[in-house]
């Protein structure tokens, strides 16, 4: 069973300049969205935590240098995808 899921303003934009960018990233990030909403509720936990101030997100690394960050809403089985951001951003405390 899948979870229904949306997308963030933020990341709408930013999947939008970057499919006039970069195509293939945008496939990337496109079959990794998928492949997320189709997992169930306790395979969904593979996908590690951030810490600190975001530490109710989840992260996931598309292609290299980039991280989609979302958040799971379990008893809902709803996911917000929020950013995709640069790694160096989202790890930098």
């Amino acid at each position: 069973m899948t979870f229904d899921f949306n997308i963030s303003d933020e990341l709408k934009i930013a999947i939008r300049k970057l499919s006039k960018k970069d195509k293939a990233r945008v496939l990337i990030l496109n079959r990794k969205i998928r492949e997320i909403i189709s997992c169930d509720i306790s395979s969904i936990e593979k996908y590690k935590n951030l810490r600190y101030g975001l530490k109710e997100y989840k992260r996931v690394h598309i292609d290299r240098s980039f991280v989609l960050i979302f958040k799971v809403f379990k008893d809902k089985r709803f996911i917000l995808f929020d950013r995709l951001v640069h790694h160096d951003k989202v790890y930098k405390r």
